[in-house]
């Protein structure tokens, strides 16, 4: 657990990526996506807290800025490869066993809704140790006992670097609670998140 090459020798049999984030997550986010090439072909299915009031301008902002496909999740989606899903406001997502989406509104968690926490424990139910769990920069407690589940069931789990994060309470919160796989910069899970694509599934 370290900066470890990661490379694709040890980061293999990845179905699906989820990745959390709060305070500073766009430009996070942005960061690690910006390094995916066209005909990318995982899924990445992506929880950054929003104000409930207002539209989410997300998905949009980022089809222009990436080079796969980006989309507000819609319920009872089926997850498509090579696309990159964002929760909208307002609404919990989590992965169903057959691999669809599906929105919720149920109670809040660490005071948000969507929570990272309910997106990371749906997908390790549902992906297994086929899943790969992102946790970056953020201000509250959430995506901590997703992420230790991801890893329960034998998924593989990266949190961002604290001292490199914008804010450091999520990814301080998560090392509290389970030693991750790979604690990376921003630009080392970029590398990974490039890498998986040359790595047979």
């Amino acid at each position: 657990m370290n900066e470890a090459a990661a490379s694709p020798a040890s980061v293999s049999g990845v179905q699906a990526i989820v990745v959390g984030a709060s305070a500073g997550g766009v430009e996070a986010l942005l960061s690690i996506f910006a390094a995916l090439a066209p005909g990318f072909s995982l899924p990445i299915i992506a929880v950054l807290h929003l104000p409930d009031e207002r539209r989410s301008q997300l998905a949009e902002v980022f089809d222009r800025r990436l080079h796969i496909p980006v989309v507000e999740a819609r319920d009872k989606e089926m997850i498509q490869p090579g696309t990159l899903y964002f929760a909208g406001p307002g609404y919990h997502l989590s992965v169903e066993h057959d691999r669809s989406l599906s929105l919720s509104q149920e109670d809040r968690v660490h005071h948000s809704r969507p929570a990272i926490d309910f997106l990371f424990e749906s997908a390790a139910d549902a992906y297994g140790p086929n899943l790969l769990a992102i946790l970056l920069t953020g201000a509250n407690q959430d995506g901590g006992r997703g992420l230790a589940q991801v890893k329960q069931l034998g998924g593989i789990t990266v949190v961002q670097d604290p001292l490199e994060a914008r804010v450091d309470v999520m990814p301080k919160a998560a090392l509290a609670l389970h030693t991750p796989d790979y604690i990376l910069t921003l630009s080392r899970i970029g590398d990974l998140l490039a890498s998986l694509e040359s790595s047979p599934c």
